[in-house]
């Protein structure tokens, strides 16, 4: 195949899987510098892309199919780098008849991983490594870097925290889109007692009950953002953090771009059947347990299918402590 001069890279959902197709940008433009890359997601996740310096043009996924094709078509594109590998993309492809390269999602070994709870189904490769393997015919080479993000907005540390909490504090990230992906209150509240320095609690309005109620608990050692701040906020908070601590979420995946030491926590999920471990940073700690009903989804559930919440419950807190105050 000739140089590629202009390529469309796709991929519609969600946050983690999007934040993770970064280096592929990163290192196609290093590759090929005179070529313009564009993107092509959902309206919900352009704020991923919309100040990345790789990209030339960010594409959104329009109600109607065709319309997006049509838009598509005009941009007259050599190359499309498809990255989510559904039927909408297929479609886009099969219309346009651009040469392209695909992702494989191997999907028969993660229902297979899934069913029978083995991680012997799945391969240990990151999912920043499969991305990659898309666009290597090309010559491409992983630098082996962190993720990308580019916070869109300045601020400072006394625009957003007291005092207390503008030095050495440590980023809790209490929320994620389901049940199965959060601690109960009660275990978050023994993490916050045994962590030495000020903490940050982040995450949305769907979590700020659960923020007060931790709040309360432990007292002026938290300091409680949920639902106050926008998530750009929230990233700056996390780019500043001298530790971040969080749950399988978006924004856990996105403090990796900072190479902030982080300890994630695995409930429900695995990291091996999805393949979102913590990517190229300096140091950090992954918490879950060992159960055969682990894991019960992919994404997550409103609420554990057994009903008793072992692979939550039954995390050992101390670890975890213990890495926060090394």
């Amino acid at each position: 195949m000739k140089t590629p001069s202009k390529i469309l890279i796709i991929r519609f959902s969600s946050m983690g899987d999007i934040i993770y197709t970064t280096p592929v940008v990163r290192c196609l433009k290093q590759k090929f510098p005179d070529a313009q890359i564009h993107f092509l997601t959902k309206k919900e996740f352009k704020y991923i892309y919309d100040h990345n310096p790789y990209l030339a043009k960010l594409h959104l996924l329009q109600p109607k199919l065709s319309h997006t094709i049509a838009e598509i078509k005009k941009e007259q594109f050599d190359l499309i780098v498809d990255l989510h590998n559904n039927l909408r993309t297929f479609i886009i492809k099969s219309i346009l008849r651009i040469p392209s390269s695909t992702y494989k999602k191997d999907r028969i070994n993660k229902w297979l991983a899934l069913k029978f709870k083995s991680k012997r189904f799945v391969s240990s490769k990151h999912l920043v490594d499969r991305y990659m393997d898309t666009v290597t015919f090309l010559g491409v080479e992983n630098d082996n870097r962190p993720i990308d993000y580019f916070i869109a907005n300045a601020y400072s540390l006394d625009q957003l925290l007291p005092v207390s909490h503008q030095q050495n504090y440590v980023a809790f990230i209490i929320g994620a889109t389901h049940f199965t992906k959060r601690m109960p209150n009660e275990q978050i509240i023994e993490i916050c007692k045994g962590i030495r320095v000020p903490i940050v609690l982040l995450g949305g309005k769907d979590v700020s009950d659960n923020a007060v109620v931790i709040s309360n608990a432990i007292g002026e050692k938290v300091y409680d953002t949920c639902g106050l701040i926008n998530l750009d906020q929230s990233v700056f908070l996390v780019s500043k953090a001298s530790k971040v601590l969080g749950f399988d979420t978006g924004l856990t995946h996105i403090s990796e771009a900072f190479d902030r030491p982080l300890a994630s926590i695995w409930g429900g999920t695995t990291a091996d059947l999805l393949g979102v471990y913590p990517y190229q940073i300096s140091d950090s700690f992954m918490a879950e347990v060992e159960l055969e009903c682990r894991p019960c989804s992919k994404f997550g559930l409103e609420k554990c299918p057994l009903g008793h919440f072992k692979c939550m419950k039954n995390i050992p807190l101390v670890p975890i402590v213990n890495f926060i105050n090394s």
